[in-house]
């Protein structure tokens, strides 16, 4: 009978140890995923000082031409629409980039990808150019902007969010929006608040 209670016993303690560890791992993963968030809003929110400071820069939206300065809402290169300004990075197949490599180069420019809230077609030059990555990716099964916020219109994305995919506008068709591989390379829009002027 003794050698029965220690058994039962031991087998108490195993079961609590296997749900303590279960806790732990769960702890563990949502920690992770809280630690991510905050990474991620650091970013954005240095994105966002990185723009204040851009609005600061008198040069970069004043040039100076004949001794005057003629101001715009966007530096040049970058095209204005609404209160943001946008860059096409129209690159040849060759010197596309992931959708993590398009999201460091725009923040390089103190922008980031595009968030946009309509679906859109793109008018460019034919230089092999199918589509832009703009900032929207798969996020723990959930279409996720780089803002933190959700895809309203699930409708605009060809397939349901997995992990590893990002998402392409189409140049061609302004009415679906082409879920890729983030690893893939692509052409890309970079977007940031226009200067109130």
């Amino acid at each position: 009978e003794g050698e029965k209670t220690k058994q039962a016993r031991l087998l108490e303690e195993n079961s609590k140890l296997r749900s303590d560890n279960g806790n732990l791992t769960s702890g563990y993963y949502n920690l992770t995923v809280l630690y991510n968030n905050l990474t991620e809003q650091i970013h954005n929110n240095l994105n966002d000082l990185n723009v204040t400071r851009a609005q600061w820069s008198v040069d970069a939206y004043c040039p100076k031409i004949n001794n005057a300065r003629k101001c715009s809402p966007c530096q040049e290169g970058w095209k204005p629409y609404q209160s943001s300004c946008y860059a096409y990075n129209n690159a040849e197949p060759a010197r596309q980039r992931t959708w993590a490599g398009a999201r460091d180069d725009c923040r390089g420019k103190s922008s980031d990808l595009t968030v946009v809230n309509y679906v859109f077609t793109i008018s460019v030059p034919e230089t092999g150019i199918t589509g832009f990555w703009i900032g929207l990716r798969a996020v723990n099964g959930t279409w996720k902007w780089i803002d933190g916020t959700d895809l309203t219109n699930q409708g605009w994305v060809d397939y349901p969010a997995a992990e590893g995919l990002c998402v392409t506008s189409l140049k061609v068709s302004g009415d679906k929006w082409i879920s890729k591989s983030c690893n893939t390379t692509n052409a890309w829009i970079c977007e940031k608040k226009a200067l109130s002027i």
